[in-house]
């Protein structure tokens, strides 16, 4: 088991269609293909979402941490199928489970730990689960399409 395998941003814009100010990486680390892997974001004060979520005191959307491990899942399907730079997307299906437990904050960083759950056909299921520090935020199991940009 290779747990080195580790993804930067421009490996990362590769796998994903998401640019700024939707791209939610800055790495994925600890990839086992097909398997799992660790997505890595880094939460700032000058994110857009922070002007309105909420002035004086703000909290990342728990639909954009939810977002930040599809990412992390999305990487890691694109890495382990050899899918770089092809015309693909990954589409959510369903998000089962979420829990939000903690806020996050700017000056944050997040560790998304997500792990395959299921493969069917170009049907993924994920578990997925954000951090800061030891401190679990954020859960939730969801599921995704790898389609081509035409479909």
């Amino acid at each position: 088991m290779d747990s080195a395998v580790s993804l930067d941003t421009d490996q990362i814009a590769r796998l994903l269609p998401h640019r700024a100010p939707f791209l939610f990486l800055e790495r994925v680390s600890d990839i086992v293909p097909g398997e799992r892997a660790i997505g890595h974001k880094a939460v700032s004060f000058n994110e857009p979402h922070f002007q309105g979520h909420f002035p004086g005191y703000p909290v990342m959307p728990g639909v954009l941490i939810i977002e930040a491990l599809a990412q992390t899942a999305g990487a890691l399907v694109m890495h382990s199928l050899g899918l770089e730079q092809k015309e693909r997307l990954v589409y959510f299906m369903t998000i089962d489970k979420a829990r939000f437990r903690k806020p996050v904050r700017p000056g944050d960083m997040l560790r998304m730990p997500v792990t395959a759950l299921q493969k069917r056909g170009p049907v993924w299921r994920f578990k997925g689960e954000a951090y800061v520090g030891e401190q679990l935020c954020a859960e939730a199991e969801y599921s995704a399409m790898i389609a081509s940009k035409e479909q």
